[in-house]
């Protein structure tokens, strides 16, 4: 049961990420003053279909909460390592112990 639930948790990853790219295009299009109605009915079609996997996701016993796309995007985001510059030459650097030093008090 549990690869059903994966199977189809993915098919609904699958979509959302092109559901995404459909958003875009439509803004490009609209901001471009283009005809988008070919690229809004595709965007509602695949709405459809993950309004109906979450259906069958749910009936084959998925109970946790699907994270949206932001969710995702910014837990990825969050996930990765956040890179330490250096102290800005000339100045002090306060509270930092050089090598050799130690915090006991003399």
């Amino acid at each position: 049961m549990d690869n059903k639930i994966n199977e189809i948790r993915r098919k609904i990853s699958t979509l959302r990420a092109e559901m995404t790219l459909v958003e875009a295009s439509i803004r490009d299009q609209v901001n471009r003053d283009l005809d988008c109605s070919e690229a809004s009915y595709r965007l509602m079609a695949m709405r459809a279909e993950v309004a109906e996997l979450i259906g069958r996701w749910k009936a084959a016993g998925g109970g946790e909460r699907l994270p949206t796309v932001r969710e995702r995007l910014s837990r990825s985001f969050a996930d990765r390592s956040v890179a330490t510059g250096k102290p800005a030459p000339g100045k002090p650097d306060k509270g930092r112990l050089r090598p050799g030093q130690n915090n006991a008090r003399v």
